[in-house]
């Protein structure tokens, strides 16, 4: 009897849970979905639904739109750029700071990943304000500055978690046999941890590559970031070159991810 009574109680609960990641997953892939059947769009603005499907936007994109490639190319910059300082960076921090568990290793890993705490105005305001300080005027190298701030955090998380899966035997194996500390980190070490610091490298860049509050405090105005340059647009006059332009990076997104979930396994660094 107990477990007839407790049986509709299961299946109202599973019920309801199933009715709420579903609205869930409506409320992350509806806006998508929204936004790649505008840009088919055969009208001459931004409205949903559309009178009729088109390719027309996208090759006003590809062929009538010089200023959306040149700040596309200068973001992939930028976002490359970013990432390459910021994996350095966060690799070694992650190789000094993983297996320590004393009190200045603990503070210094809260420092390095207070950017994903910290609500990115917050963070954008306050760069510029030091930057004012020192007296720097704004240009491409502020906008990278704040960038490799931004990306660390992501690196050094998956490659902190990479390195706490390694074998400690793995090294003192290595040790036993002679090898230095270089040896062993290039023959050891960076093997087991490439599929962290790819994910974080690949997650690191896209985060880049979309950030809208740090580069609206850090850029100059020859250094517009291509979503500043979108949101410009649709502020202005709701083109729909914006629409196919976001469509672009959805599905360069979308095939970016699969190709790192085959190659590096990006889920299994976040379990």
């Amino acid at each position: 009897m107990p477990a007839r009574r407790s049986q509709p109680g299961r299946l109202s609960f599973n019920a309801a849970m199933a009715l709420m990641g579903g609205i869930g997953l409506l409320m992350l892939i509806g806006p998508t979905l929204i936004v790649l059947v505008t840009s088919l769009t055969s009208g001459y603005s931004l409205k949903f639904p559309p009178p009729g499907l088109s390719f027309r936007w996208y090759q006003a994109l590809i062929f009538d739109s010089p200023e959306i490639i040149d700040d596309m190319l200068l973001s992939l910059r930028l976002a490359a750029a970013a990432t390459a300082c910021a994996t350095v960076l966060a690799v070694a921090a992650a190789v000094t700071l993983a297996r320590r568990r004393t009190l200045s290793a603990r503070l210094l890993d809260s420092f390095f990943m207070a950017p994903l705490t910290i609500p990115s105005l917050a963070l954008g305001l306050g760069i510029l304000i030091l930057f004012n300080l020192e007296s720097a005027g704004l240009s491409f190298y502020s906008l990278l500055a704040g960038h490799i701030v931004l990306c660390a955090p992501y690196v050094l998380y998956t490659t902190s978690a990479s390195y706490a899966q390694l074998d400690p035997a793995l090294l003192d194996s290595s040790t036993c046999l002679g090898a230095g500390g270089w040896f062993t980190f290039r023959r050891v070490v960076l093997p087991a941890l490439v599929p962290g610091i790819a994910s974080g490298a690949f997650i690191a860049f896209m985060n880049s590559f979309d950030n809208v509050a740090l580069s609206l405090f850090l850029s100059d105005a020859r250094s517009e970031v291509l979503p500043i340059h979108l949101w410009h647009i649709i502020e202005d006059s709701l083109d729909v070159r914006a629409a196919a332009a976001s469509g672009v990076l959805i599905i360069a997104t979308l095939i970016s991810m699969l190709l790192m979930e085959r190659l590096a396994g990006l889920s299994r660094q976040f379990r």
